[in-house]
């Protein structure tokens, strides 16, 4: 267990204790109805879901995943001019969780990540040598919980196993990575631009969107994926999430392991090859009307 100082936390007021631990650390929590803070967590959210998350709800409510996005969530910067992340929507002119009931939670057996982990905070991080993710965890105690003084303990992976989280987890550890990889990439592969956010965005949250794009002549044209395996990718919505992660993964950093068919592969060369030597025709031009200005100016 790693233990900083509080003083050099950078909110020394949160509620996540200044200790990382791992699966073994044994915790003290039980949250029950019953219990006196009852409710109390889902009337004050602030819940960010994993595109696995999206898919759990949109199919509890019958929705398409654009729908859902619509109806249900608020998208947030995860940096400044970066990829995006998806919130839940809270009530109209509140806090409360939507889906929020007396009983407690009404999609209780989809219910996102985050409320499956409470009160435990899983962090993913990546060293820049390292390609793959290490989960660590911290503990979160706020003041309203009373679930920390029942007398229930176990450990923080025995807790996971209850909540369900090993295959939450597994299916949204390709997010994660692509997360983690443009994070430690930094400045190395620039500011992306909108339309790779907007692709990032379709790909990781709209899988429904992303079906129809996957489907389209276009795509198929340029990806040289056997037939059987396309459709079966396109008939399941994991599947073709886990897809779309490799798909990010080979267009944004060049981690091929999609096959492309070599005439169109040869048609993106030649495309833009012709762009860049368009762009130097305009640049030579440029420079040639600058140079005549520069010829015709009369003597002072």
């Amino acid at each position: 267990m790693t233990t900083p100082d509080p003083q050099d936390l950078p909110f020394p007021e949160s509620p996540v204790l200044p200790a990382m631990l791992d699966g073994s650390a044994t915790i003290q929590f039980r949250c029950h109805r019953g219990i006196a803070c009852w409710n109390a967590c889902c009337s004050n959210i602030d819940i960010s879901l994993t595109p696995y998350d999206i898919l759990r709800l949109k199919r509890r409510l019958g929705l398409t995943s654009t729908e859902f996005l619509e109806r249900y969530t608020l998208p947030y910067e995860m940096e400044k001019d970066g990829i995006a992340g998806v919130k839940l929507r809270p009530v109209e002119g509140g806090s409360a969780c939507r889906f929020m009931n007396p009983e407690g939670c009404g999609v209780y057996e989809d219910r996102p990540t985050a409320c499956r982990y409470y009160p435990v905070a899983l962090l993913s991080m990546r060293r820049q040598d390292e390609s793959i993710d290490r989960a660590a965890y911290a503990l979160v105690k706020e003041a309203h919980c009373l679930g920390h003084n029942e007398p229930n303990r176990q450990t923080i992976d025995e807790y996971r196993t209850e909540q369900g989280l090993p295959e939450y987890d597994e299916l949204a550890r390709g997010w994660r990575q692509l997360i983690l990889k443009k994070k430690s990439s930094g400045p190395t592969i620039g500011k992306p631009s909108k339309r790779s956010l907007q692709l990032f965005f379709m790909t990781c949250y709209d899988v429904d969107r992303f079906r129809e794009f996957v489907a389209s002549e276009g795509f198929r044209g340029m990806y040289d994926l056997p037939a059987d395996e396309l459709e079966a990718t396109l008939a399941d919505d994991a599947k073709l999430m886990l897809f779309g992660f490799r798909f990010l993964r080979q267009v944004l950093f060049g981690e091929e392991s999609i096959p492309v068919r070599a005439e169109a592969a040869e048609r993106r060369r030649a495309s833009y090859q012709e762009k860049v030597e368009r762009l130097e025709r305009e640049a030579a031009e440029r420079r040639a009307r600058d140079e005549g200005m520069i010829d015709e100016a009369p003597d002072l």
